[in-house]
């Protein structure tokens, strides 16, 4: 029992903290003012630690996207405030420059008074297509249309309504004839359009799907035609400006444009910002020449939670640029891309 006695009064020498008795100890408000900080600090970083360790974070990593003949949607919504409906038309063209067909898209067409608010609103059953509701109401009719001298885009050769007339004349390279010399036009209530839509505004929103292959879509005025590889508008009304005087421009408002499935809900608030990068974009012109390009770079992009099901949805990158053409079309055509 010695021996064991002695080892620990030497084991006990290697205690740096010695206790003194209680008669020398002095407690003061100072003391206690650090102790009590002291406990506070600690627990405050243990309760981070675990908070941060609880807390799930995204990591990215990179994989391989193998599903290139599935379809990508595309969700927009934009406001052109000097431009009617009935002058703006979506189009979207492949890698090749050729229109996309047997797309399955809802686009709709939403007309604005000169202070922004809503006048009506309608389905564009056809993309570019602004008179839609009369081309119906024409189908019936065995009236094949003249061309007024112009060669009919149409396998039958006919113009039955004023916008086959008018891309028969711009095909033709020639400037269209007043719209009241125009049967076609009369009948539709071409002229009336133009004259009393001039001021208004228009809200494009929707959903198109397309090919996940390197291409393009645009808002541009004037109604779209393909003429050999060349995908050209009808530009005539849209320099001519309105009749009181006053001209088109493609001032505009990027509400949103999103690529993929809309699933808001389930994505990160630090996510949003590069899946929705255009969302809040605004731009301003008095120049009816200005050409709005933006390029994307777009990567799709699958969310795995901890928890819950996975979120698809597609993140990208964008350059806006914007260019001055001319009256004759040099160097692209007036619009947003």
């Amino acid at each position: 029992m010695a021996k064991q006695g002695s080892l620990f009064v030497r084991f006990r020498q290697f205690d740096a903290y010695a206790k003194t008795l209680d008669d020398f100890r002095v407690k003061t408000t100072t003391g206690a003012t650090v102790t009590v900080l002291s406990a506070l600090v600690i627990f405050y970083l243990v309760l981070s630690e675990f908070w941060a360790y609880t807390t799930p974070h995204w990591q990215p990593s990179l994989v391989v996207d193998k599903s290139r003949k599935e379809k990508l949607n595309i969700h927009f919504n934009v406001t052109f405030h000097h431009m009617p409906c009935h002058m703006l038309s979506l189009d979207v063209m492949d890698d090749a420059g050729s229109h996309l067909t047997g797309l399955s898209h809802n686009v709709f067409k939403v007309r604005l008074d000169p202070q922004g608010n809503e006048i009506d609103k309608n389905k564009e059953y056809e993309l570019g297509d602004k008179t839609h509701v009369l081309q119906e109401a024409l189908a019936s009719k065995d009236e094949c249309g003249s061309c007024y001298g112009a060669t009919s885009a149409r396998e039958d050769g006919c113009c039955p309504t004023c916008a086959d007339v008018r891309e028969a004349y711009v095909k033709m390279g020639w400037g269209l004839v007043e719209m009241d010399k125009i049967e076609q036009c009369v009948r539709e209530d071409w002229k009336e359009l133009i004259e009393h839509h001039s001021n208004e505004g228009c809200n494009m929103h929707g959903q198109l799907s397309v090919n996940k292959v390197r291409g393009q879509f645009h808002f541009a005025p004037g109604q779209a035609f393909a003429a050999g590889n060349m995908h050209l508008h009808d530009m005539q009304a849209f320099m001519a400006g309105a009749p009181d005087g006053h001209k088109f421009d493609l001032s505009h408002d990027i509400h949103h444009l999103k690529f993929g499935p809309i699933d808001a809900e389930h994505v990160p608030e630090d996510l949003l910002a590069i899946t929705n990068p255009l969302g809040g974009t605004g731009v301003v012109t008095n120049n009816p020449h200005s050409a709005f390009q933006y390029h994307l770079k777009i990567v799709s992009t699958e969310l795995l939670p901890l928890k819950g099901r996975p979120v698809y949805t597609n993140q990208y990158s964008v350059i806006s640029q914007e260019r001055i053409v001319n009256e004759h079309g040099g160097g692209g055509l007036p619009g947003n891309r």
